[in-house]
C-alpha cells in the first residue's frame, strides 16, 4: 500500500508539477510570514514574484520599463488569464486594464504587500481568479525603488509599522508625486512611457496618510469634478465610489470615500477641507490622460496588517466593479479621448477649459467617524495641541464639497513654440504629445501673453523656485502676477514646434503651455529668462533721456512728479526714478521683458508645418 501511494504521488508530481508543488508550498507573502511586522526589501519582493511567475507561467509576466536614478530596474507585473501580455491585443479583446502604482512614497509600501497577496490569490490558489475574467491586473510593485531601499525604523515618525520602511524622496530626494507634469526625474519619464504603452482603463496610486486620527483605516478619492469627462464623473459618483465603500466596509474595514483633510488641524469640529488635485500629482495627471484615477490612503496609525488587508480589499472591490462594467468603462474612456481631441476644433466659440478648481464656500453634511479629543494650549509649541483618544466620536460635520473653476482658458487651435525653448519642448516629448515642426521661417498673427508682477518662491520646492507656494513650513509663498493676452504679429524660426489640439493629449499641452495653469512650464520656472532684463542704461545717459522725455510730454512729467510726491520709497531710490523713464522708452520695449514666447494659433492656415 505504501508503494502504491508513493507511486501515485510521483505520477501526480510529474504530470502536474506546478499544481502538486503549490499544494505543498507555503505561499504566504513575506509580510504575512512575519505576521506583518516587516515588509520585504526589493530583492525579496522580486524573489516572491519570481516564485509566482514560475507557478503560473501562462498567467503572469514581469517586465522592465525603465531605470531609477541610481540604476535599479523598474518593473511591472502583469496578470492575464490567457497568457496575452501585449497591451494592443488586450485592448482588442475588450478587456479592461487596471494599473496600480505602489510605494511612490517608499515609506508607504502597503500597496506592494497587498498586490503580492492579491496576485497570489488570482493565479496560485485561484480564490480570486474571477477578477481576471474581463480585466488584466498590471501593477508596479515598487515605483520609488531608490527610496524604498533607504530603509530605516525612523523614516516616518507618524506611521505605525512595519519595523523598517523606505524614504519619501527618490535618489535625488525629489518627491515623485510632485513630478508628473514637469517630469524632471527618470522615474517619471519611464512611467509616462509605460502609461502610454499600456493606456490603462483605470489607475490607482496607493499611499498612507499623514494628518488627523480617526476611525477609518481606508480612505480614498476618485476625481469627479468639472475637469473630468461628465459621463465618467457620473459613473464614478453613482457606481464606483459607493460600491467601493460598501464592499470594503463589508470586508471588516472602515472606509471613507474622501481623503480626510481638516479645515483646521487644531480643531476637527470645524469640518473637512477641500482637496485640489493639480497634475503635479499622479491622479491629477491621470485626469489629463482622460482616465479615471483613484488615490488610496491607508490610515498611518492603524497597524500594518489592517492597512495591508484594507488595501487588498479596495483593489479587489475595484476589480470586481471593473469586471462588471468592463464594456461601459471602455466606452467612457473612448468618448473622453474623442472629446479631448476636439478641444482645439472651435477656438473662436469662447468655450472655457478649466485649469484650476477651488472651493466655492458650499458645504455638505458629512457623518465623520472620528475619535474624541481634547484641545489645550501647548507650553511647548505655543499653539493649540490636539490629543486624540480611541473612543469613537461620530459627528455630522461640514464638508467643503462646493467647487468652482477659478482659472480657465479658451483653447486655441494650436500652440507654436520657438525652437530654442528646448527644455519646454522636451517635457512635451516626454509626455508623448504629438508635435510637428515648421519647415521654414514663419511670420504671422498669433495670440501672446504679456506677463508681469511675478514673485518666485524663496526656499526650494522640488529642486526649483517656482511661481507658486510650495508645501511645508517655512516656504515663502510665490505669487503668479498677471498675464494679459494680445493679438500681434510675431516671427518664429524654422524648426519651431507646433502642437495642434486635435489629439488625445490636448489637455497635457494646455496645462503645460497656458501660463496660469497650476503646473505650467512658466510656474515651474522654465520661462524664467523672459523676466530678466538684458540691456540697461547708464545713469548719466538716462538723466539726459529723462529731461528730453519730460520736455516733450508734460503729462509724463506730471506723472513722474506725482509719483515722487506720493511714493517715499520711489522718491528715495535714484535707480527707480531713472528706471521710470527707461521703462517708458523704446529701448525698454525692445527688451520684451515678460513677453511669453509661445504663440496661440487660432488656425493652422498658412503655417508651414511638416
Amino acid at each position: 500500500m505504501r508503494i502504491r501511494v508513493l507511486t501515485i504521488a510521483l505520477v501526480l508530481g510529474s504530470v502536474f508539477p506546478a499544481l502538486y508543488g503549490q499544494a505543498n508550498e507555503d505561499w504566504r507573502t513575506p509580510a504575512e510570514l512575519s505576521e506583518y511586522r516587516t515588509t520585504p526589501d526589493y530583492a525579496e519582493t522580486l524573489k516572491y514574484l519570481d516564485r509566482i511567475t514560475a507557478a503560473a507561467p501562462g498567467q503572469v509576466k514581469i517586465e522592465d520599463f525603465g531605470r531609477t536614478g541610481e540604476g535599479r530596474d523598474l518593473k511591472i507585473v502583469i496578470a492575464s488569464k490567457d497568457g496575452v501580455f501585449d497591451p494592443g491585443a488586450i485592448h482588442a479583446s475588450e478587456r479592461v486594464i487596471l494599473l496600480v502604482q505602489n510605494a511612490i512614497h517608499a515609506g508607504e509600501m502597503d500597496g506592494k504587500d497587498a498586490c503580492l497577496a492579491l496576485l497570489r490569490d488570482m493565479v496560485v490558489n485561484k480564490s480570486r481568479a474571477s477578477l481576471l475574467d474581463h480585466a488584466v491586473f498590471v501593477f508596479i510593485p515598487v515605483y520609488n525603488i531608490d527610496g524604498h531601499e533607504r530603509r530605516s525604523p525612523y523614516n516616518r515618525i507618524n506611521q505605525n509599522g512595519p519595523e523598517e520602511m523606505g524614504w519619501r524622496g527618490n535618489g535625488m530626494n525629489l518627491n515623485l508625486n510632485r513630478d508628473y507634469m514637469k517630469a524632471d526625474t527618470p522615474e517619471a519619464r519611464a512611467f509616462l512611457k509605460l502609461f502610454h504603452r499600456w493606456l490603462p482603463d483605470f489607475f490607482v496610486d496607493d499611499h498612507v496618510t499623514d494628518g488627523a486620527d480617526f476611525q477609518y483605516d481606508v480612505t480614498y478619492t476618485i476625481d469627479d469634478g468639472p475637469d473630468v469627462a461628465p459621463a465618467t464623473a457620473k459613473w464614478i459618483r453613482e457606481t464606483v465610489t459607493p460600491e467601493l465603500e460598501r464592499q470594503v466596509d463589508a470586508a471588516g474595514h472602515v472606509a471613507s470615500p474622501t481623503y480626510i483633510t481638516l479645515m483646521d488641524d487644531t480643531d476637527p469640529a470645524q469640518g473637512l477641507g477641500f482637496n485640489d488635485n493639480p497634475p503635479r500629482f499622479s491622479t491629477g495627471q491621470i485626469i489629463l490622460e482622460n482616465r479615471p484615477g483613484m488615490l488610496v490612503e491607508l490610515h498611518m496609525l492603524k497597524d500594518y496588517k489592517t492597512r495591508v488587508t484594507g488595501n487588498y480589499e479596495i483593489l479587489r472591490a475595484l476589480l470586481e466593479v471593473m469586471n462588471q462594467d468592463a464594456a461601459k468603462l471602455i466606452a467612457l474612456n473612448a468618448q473622453a479621448d474623442k472629446d479631448a481631441a476636439k478641444l482645439g476644433a472651435h477656438p473662436l466659440d469662447n468655450s472655457k477649459f478649466p485649469l484650476k478648481l477651488e472651493w466655492n464656500g458650499e458645504t455638505t453634511p458629512f457623518l465623520f467617524r472620528g475619535y474624541k479629543y481634547t484641545r489645550e494650549l501647548s507650553a511647548v509649541s505655543g499653539t493649540m495641541w490636539v490629543s486624540y483618544s480611541h473612543e469613537p466620536w461620530n459627528a455630522t460635520l461640514p464638508f467643503a464639497t462646493g467647487v468652482k473653476v477659478s482659472v480657465a482658458t479658451t483653447p486655441p487651435a494650436a500652440y507654436i513654440i520657438p525652437r530654442q525653448w528646448t527644455h519646454v519642448i522636451d517635457v512635451l516629448a516626454a509626455h508623448d504629445v504629438v508635435m510637428r515642426h515648421t519647415t521654414a521661417d514663419w511670420t504671422g498673427k498669433v495670440e501672446r501673453y504679456h506677463c508681469d508682477g511675478m514673485v518666485w518662491q524663496g526656499p526650494p520646492f522640488e529642486g526649483r523656485h517656482p511661481i507658486f507656494a510650495g508645501e511645508g513650513a517655512g516656504n515663502e509663498p510665490g505669487k503668479f502676477g498677471n498675464c494679459s493676452l494680445t493679438t500681434e504679429t510675431a516671427s518664429f524660426p524654422a524648426g519651431s514646434v507646433v502642437v495642434a489640439l486635435n489629439q488625445r493629449l490636448s489637455k497635457v499641452a494646455i496645462h503645460w503651455l497656458e501660463p496660469e495653469a497650476p503646473d505650467s512650464a512658466m510656474r515651474w520656472g522654465l520661462f524664467d529668462p523672459i523676466f530678466e532684463q538684458r540691456e540697461y542704461g547708464e545713469g548719466y545717459v538716462l538723466e539726459k533721456l529723462a529731461r528730453e522725455m519730460m520736455a516733450k510730454d508734460p503729462a509724463l512729467k506730471a506723472e513722474f512728479e506725482k509719483r515722487v510726491m506720493n511714493d517715499a520709497q520711489f522718491a528715495a531710490s535714484p535707480e527707480a526714478r531713472l528706471e521710470f523713464f527707461y521703462e517708458r522708452s523704446p529701448w525698454f520695449l525692445e527688451n520684451r521683458v515678460g513677453l511669453y514666447p509661445v504663440g496661440r494659433l487660432l488656425s493652422l492656415d498658412g503655417v508651414p508645418v511638416e
